[in-house]
């Protein structure tokens, strides 16, 4: 069981969402005397290079980053499991079309997609959460849709099939308790995919618009005085990295269970 990861991941989420609570400090405020300071006492973490409080923006940051990584990652994962299990539940026609619009959107490299898409909007976390979501399900949609057909092959689904028993209690009850496993490590996957995704496009300049701010913004704001204030790309840059590292972890930890039950079975 990876505790450790479990346990940076709920340090995170409290850090992220309750930190400021603790931590009276505004993200916002700026203060010309203390442009660039190194990290100290008052400024655990720093400041940027308009005297912002970086522990503060930090956790300020991390709320929309993982509010995005959730959000896109529950869209996507839950847009595959309908598209994948319809697939290979129904086959024929709708697996055929699935076939299609799949490689249509794999046809295209995923990032250059969410630039071409984010490049026609203004970006915002819903906005972010959505593109992100639409450029993310083909994965799990294919993963899905391959345990789909093993059980669709089954015996039992095919007497069931036969007894004319409603092909919505089939999915809910047979093939949803089998596929949960699989859906639940794409959506760890997806997490850290779309958490590393926005910050790809907000160090571009291409995601989350001020005064708002992620942790992809922060860093994107630190590239131009790295060199002489590491600590503004650090923090936020050790954040992603942690947070992408424990759901790796986690995920690789919750395949090896599945495919220890399928080897079992």
């Amino acid at each position: 069981m990876p505790k450790y990861s479990l346990f940076i991941l709920v340090f995170i989420l409290v850090f992220s969402f309750f930190g400021l609570y603790i931590y009276n400090v505004s993200p916002y405020a700026l203060d010309a005397n203390s442009i660039l300071l190194s990290p100290s006492f008052t400024h655990p973490l720093g400041t940027d290079r308009l005297g912002r409080d970086l522990l503060a923006r930090v956790m300020e940051g991390g709320k929309v980053s993982l509010i995005i990584g959730v959000g896109s990652a529950f869209i996507a994962s839950f847009i595959g499991l309908i598209l994948g299990s319809m697939a290979g539940y129904f086959r024929g026609s709708i697996d055929k079309t699935f076939i299609i619009i799949v490689d249509l959107f794999l046809t295209f490299p995923t990032f250059f997609l969410l630039l071409a898409l984010v490049s026609y909007v203004n970006a915002s976390a819903l906005v972010l959460i959505v593109i992100i979501s639409i450029t993310g399900w083909m994965t799990t949609a294919r993963l899905i849709r391959s345990e789909s057909f093993k059980i669709t092959s089954q015996p039992y689904i095919k007497i069931l099939n036969i007894a004319k028993v409603t092909k919505s209690k089939i999915l809910l009850k047979y093939y949803a308790p089998i596929l949960a496993p699989i859906y639940f490590v794409s959506f760890t996957f997806g997490v850290g995919g779309a958490i590393l995704a926005e910050s790809g496009l907000s160090f571009l300049g291409l995601g989350i618009v001020a005064p708002q701010m992620s942790w992809g913004t922060i860093l994107s704001g630190g590239k131009d005085v790295v060199e002489i204030a590491w600590w503004v790309s650090f923090f936020p840059g050790l954040m992603i990295f942690l947070v992408t590292f424990s759901l790796i972890n986690i995920s690789n930890y919750l395949q090896t269970l599945t495919n220890q039950k399928e080897i079992q079975n």
